[in-house]
């Protein structure tokens, strides 16, 4: 089957709001968040299923999964797949959560959080139940911060490091100028002692 997926449009609310109601979900609060929505249509136009993808605190949610008929839903899961995907790049999140249950999702690389995860879980998300998996995009943003500041504080080591060792150089340089002077004043002086020495032995 010819099916494609593109984000939801005002005039898709009646469409979902049957699908929703069908599923059991909260409809009318869907359907104010229609935006948030991806659909999956047919060739001709007919929508067969849906999936949110909220976006907050640059971490991104997947959610309200709903088919007409679930078995599209192997079908539509890759192609729903790659437009979040698609739009977790485009809005640079940093992790996806959700708490669909479908293998689908843990195959695609969801899986448990740890405590660090969950401490990083948007509060408005916390009241959620059911199991919950997770994917980290990329590293969290008090982690690069840390990494810049600790490579910033080893820059600025290495700069003391080498102000210190040509400080040194340059101290070691003087000493030598000044021992090499008082070795050249050493023979002026034995050269001199000597040739007085000759003057009187005469």
């Amino acid at each position: 089957m010819d099916l494609h997926v593109r984000r939801a449009t005002l005039e898709d609310v009646g469409p979902l709001v049957k699908l929703w109601q069908s599923m059991h979900f909260a409809a009318d609060d869907l359907a104010r968040r229609v935006t948030e929505f991806q659909v999956v249509e047919t060739a001709d136009h007919g929508l067969v299923g849906a999936l949110g993808f909220q976006i907050l605190e640059r971490q991104g949610r997947i959610h309200s999964e709903a088919f007409t008929d679930f078995a599209l839903a192997e079908l539509s899961r890759p192609l729903l797949w790659d437009r979040v995907n698609s739009l977790a790049q485009n809005h640079g999140l940093l992790r996806i959560w959700t708490h669909e249950e479908a293998p689908f999702w843990s195959r695609c690389g969801l899986s448990k959080p740890d405590a660090d995860a969950l401490a990083r879980l948007p509060a408005a998300w916390k009241p959620q139940s059911g199991r919950l998996l997770t994917l980290k995009l990329r590293d969290d943003l008090d982690t690069i911060m840390t990494l810049d500041h600790e490579f910033a504080l080893f820059m600025q080591n290495e700069r003391e490091k080498t102000q210190r060792t040509l400080q040194r150089a340059k101290h070691l340089k003087i000493l030598a100028a000044l021992v090499a002077f008082g070795v050249f004043l050493a023979v002026i002086a034995a050269a001199f002692l000597l040739a007085r020495r000759h003057l009187l032995a005469q």
